[in-house]
């Protein structure tokens, strides 16, 4: 009785496709998928000490004024309307 069978799991995945529908669990992989992914990417970075460096360089590049305040925040008020 304590363990599951494979047509009990069957079932329950029946279930939810019915409840959530194919469409929205394909974005649900996709983007749990896309999470995953940019967590590794950024274990890999922190991984590799070389990797802080090169944003500082495209960020000078761009603008010089950016690079002196590193801790700025750049940001635009929006109004309500």
């Amino acid at each position: 009785m304590g363990s599951l069978s494979i047509w009990h799991w069957l079932i329950v995945l029946v279930i939810v496709m019915m409840v959530f529908g194919t469409k929205k669990l394909k974005n649900i992989g996709s983007d749990l998928g896309s999470a995953v992914k940019g967590f590794k990417e950024g274990m890999r970075e922190g991984d590799n000490p070389q990797a802080p460096a090169a944003p500082d360089k495209q960020l000078a590049a761009q603008a010089p004024e950016a690079a002196a305040h590193k801790d700025a925040i750049d940001v635009e008020a929006k109004e309500k309307s």
